[in-house]
């Protein structure tokens, strides 16, 4: 049985660092942003950095030395999620030395969710064997797309043969959980692509699929060649043809349509993003990660040499914080929960807007919650803004 690293004996280490200091506390999601790639993807806008060599180096001691001294150490971890950037463009040792620092200060709980990205360009076996062997025990993929030209246009650095056998190693390194993740609505895309993406996803029988529409972030240079008139994507009718086709072949296949974007097998749904979409609290770190903790959202510094510094010199972290009060949190909580099919509380919405919406056939009360009639998937934002 694959054993997680030593919790590090906490409370004798003699380190001053304050072992225990949260003891006591719920257990806690934790995100671990790391944000190097091996090349920036023309339609990403997350904080991620085309980087190589020494400054992973520098930027993972940072991070570990920031884990060790949260102010949330010892408090137990019931998820940790390595976010990007695409973790495992990290040399093997400095993303398990990571591991091994949340793992000392969040000692995971029973059974806790252990998830890391991948690209199938940037893991192999030996690779993968040794991340079960440290704790991971849960892998999400960056597929994208089972098409080479599709691929090649969003930049990516795998090819599609490389999708089924980083699947392969993964199951053979003993990873038992594990999501794919891909993208429709691509410039150029056909309904039949969008379907054989779909065959062979689900052929690959992954516990979980997270299909996203391609969204056309401003600063990203898919946005700037749109603009352009150099990029176009299928019009908003083939889009809502394509998002259905998804939920089809999904709910055939014994997926269930958890939330919006992902689907699970039984007891398969992300634990650590359910504690997002339920406006839970969660720790951050790692350039530009963001925390949720004590009523206080955190943002750290972005870039990572900027991020180092602030490490070195003792100075925090974070350079944004924000009191999240009771107002802005129930915002939160019913433009996050909309997204699950488990729905939201009835005390929360709004009693005139909720009318509204049901008339419209875009919410059902059934089930005793307000819930996202089918209809109303396409319409999330505008129903949460009712309801606020």
């Amino acid at each position: 049985m694959n054993q997680l690293p030593s919790a590090g004996g906490a409370g004798d280490s003699g380190d001053g660092l304050g072992f225990d200091r949260r003891a006591g506390q719920p257990p806690v999601a934790v995100y671990v942003h790391t944000p190097f790639c091996p090349t920036k993807c023309g339609y990403c806008d997350f904080n991620s950095y085309a980087m190589e060599g020494e400054i992973m180096a520098r930027t993972t001691a940072a991070m570990i030395e920031e884990i060790r001294r949260s102010p949330w150490r010892g408090q137990p971890a019931k998820t940790i999620f390595f976010g990007g950037g695409t973790p495992t463009y990290l040399p093997t040792d400095q993303l398990l030395a990571i591991l091994a620092a949340v793992v000392e200060v969040h000692p995971p709980i029973d059974d806790a969710e252990i998830t890391s990205e991948a690209n199938p360009g940037t893991v192999d076996a030996d690779k993968f064997g040794a991340m079960r062997e440290a704790g991971f025990n849960r892998v999400s993929l960056g597929a994208q797309s089972f098409l080479d030209d599709d691929l090649l246009r969003l930049g990516r650095i795998h090819v599609a043969g490389q999708i089924e056998a980083a699947v392969a190693k993964a199951r053979d390194a003993g990873f038992d959980n594990l999501n794919l993740d891909l993208m429709f609505a691509l410039p150029g895309q056909s309904l039949r692509a969008w379907d054989q993406n779909l065959r062979r996803a689900i052929g690959l029988e992954p516990e979980h699929l997270s299909l996203y529409c391609l969204t056309l972030e401003p600063n990203t240079p898919f946005y700037r060649q749109h603009l352009r008139g150099l990029l176009i994507q299928p019009d908003e009718d083939d889009q809502v043809e394509m998002y259905e086709l998804a939920r089809d072949r999904a709910a055939d296949a014994g997926y269930a349509h958890y939330e919006i974007s992902n689907f699970a097998k039984p007891d398969r749904e992300s634990r650590h993003n359910l504690a997002y979409w339920r406006a839970e609290s969660y720790a951050g770190y790692g350039p530009g990660a963001v925390g949720f903790m004590d009523g206080v959202r955190t943002t750290n510094w972005k870039h990572p040499e900027r991020y180092i510094e602030a490490v070195q010199s003792g100075a925090p972290t974070a350079f944004e914080h924000e009191s999240i009060g009771e107002s802005t949190h129930r915002l939160e909580q019913i433009m996050l929960g909309l997204r699950l099919s488990e729905g939201i509380p009835v005390a929360l919405a709004e009693e005139e807007g909720l009318r509204a919406m049901t008339s419209r056939g875009w919410v059902d009360l059934s089930s005793g919650r307000v819930v996202l009639t089918p209809d109303g998937q396409h319409f999330c934002s505008e129903v949460a803004l009712a309801l606020a």
